[in-house]
């Protein structure tokens, strides 16, 4: 039994079969506030704990659970797919937090929270106070050698538009896609240059005590009220700042190909001129079936790995919107996380799922031995 079915029997309550906990299991203060210790999505003051079997589910009071998207839907709500990786190392990442955001900033739909691991990075405390209510915020810095604990927010454009007036984009802070580091979600998924925001002005860079930040994780919301520093020069982080609203699309810049969009395909020139490097050898988890109209269809999820190739593109956004095209309505675009040959690393890619009947398909027939 994972984590989020663990802690669910113990603690939550059930509303119509779903699991869930409401927002005061979870303390808002102190600032940062307490943090669910596991995947969840919020709604309506409550959070559904989310586990990961191949895809994301919302736990459900018997075994099994409803596929993320699918509950998604049913709230009238975007996929994963049209949402972006957003690092949350502050309060945002509290329950009580986002339905302030709700309240008092007009927030809306389910929002989506993955515990994520991070590496090289870490949550400091910054030089200067929230308005609001007189606590210390905090940053996020480089921090060679750290290892910490915090979250990923699948946001759609409409809720980054409301983190933007809240962490005062432009001003104290800057949205920007983070180079340093590692990021991975609990399911083992690095994600490559999330969305994050760092501090811009005086008051939100890292607090310097005795020449050096001070991490979150090594002091209290109380004693950190009480340090004397200067602000530091920066972040030491690589970012580039992001201008403009996020667009899902954008992210990630690679795709998993198995049929005829492979090298060597007939569709293959739709995508070769955006392609960056070589194609490598790659398996998600699925099975590809033979459609009996001459090309393939895939059926993500399942204890199958599905054959075929990772590629870096260089213009997701343009490639896709071709694609799509492409691939018609009976395909789907989803994201999955593939396996290189030869590389434990798991990355993410778009790839084209199967949206029709399962019924039609049928085993890809075995290669004839020479």
């Amino acid at each position: 039994m994972d984590r989020a079915r663990a802690l669910t029997r113990a603690r939550c309550a059930t509303r119509n079969g779903i699991d869930l906990y409401p927002d005061a299991d979870f303390p808002a203060d102190p600032y940062p506030g307490a943090v669910p210790p596991f995947s969840f999505v919020h709604l309506d003051g409550h959070s559904h704990p989310l586990t990961f079997d191949g895809h994301w589910s919302v736990v459900q009071a018997e075994d099994g659970g409803t596929e993320l998207d699918r509950w998604l839907a049913r709230h009238d709500a975007a996929p994963l797919a049209g949402r972006v990786p957003l690092l949350s190392y502050g309060s945002n990442r509290n329950p009580g937090k986002i339905t302030w955001l709700r309240d008092t900033l007009g927030l809306t739909g389910p929002v989506v929270v993955l515990r994520a691991r991070t590496e090289g990075l870490a949550a400091v405390w910054a030089s200067g106070f929230r308005a609001r209510d007189g606590q210390r915020t905090s940053v996020l810095g480089a921090a060679p050698g750290a290892a910490e604990d915090h979250a990923l927010w699948f946001a759609t454009p409409d809720q980054v538009a409301v983190l933007d007036r809240c962490e005062g984009r432009g001003d104290r802070y800057r949205l920007a896609r983070l180079g340093t580091g590692a990021v991975h979600t609990d399911d083992g998924l690095r994600i490559e240059s999330p969305w994050c925001y760092l501090g811009r002005s005086a008051i939100r860079r890292p607090l310097l005590v005795d020449g050096r930040p001070v991490r979150c994780a090594d002091l209290a919301q109380a004693a950190a009220l009480t340090l004397d520093g200067v602000p530091a020069p920066d972040d030491g982080l690589a970012a580039v700042t992001v201008e403009g609203a996020p667009h899902p699309d954008e992210w990630p810049a690679a795709l998993f190909v198995y049929g005829t969009l492979q090298p060597g395909q007939p569709a293959w020139p739709l995508l070769s001129g955006n392609a960056v490097g070589r194609p490598r050898a790659a398996t998600v988890a699925g099975e590809v079936r033979d459609t009996g109209r001459g090309y393939p269809a895939l059926l993500p999820g399942g204890p199958a790995g599905a054959p075929g190739q990772a590629i870096t593109v260089r213009d997701p956004v343009a490639l896709l919107r071709r694609l799509d095209h492409y691939e018609g309505n009976q395909y789907r675009r989803i994201r999955v996380a593939a396996t290189t040959h030869g590389n434990p690393q798991v990355t993410a890619c778009w790839t084209y799922a199967w949206a029709g009947d399962d019924a039609v398909l049928r085993p890809l027939p075995i290669p004839a031995r020479s």
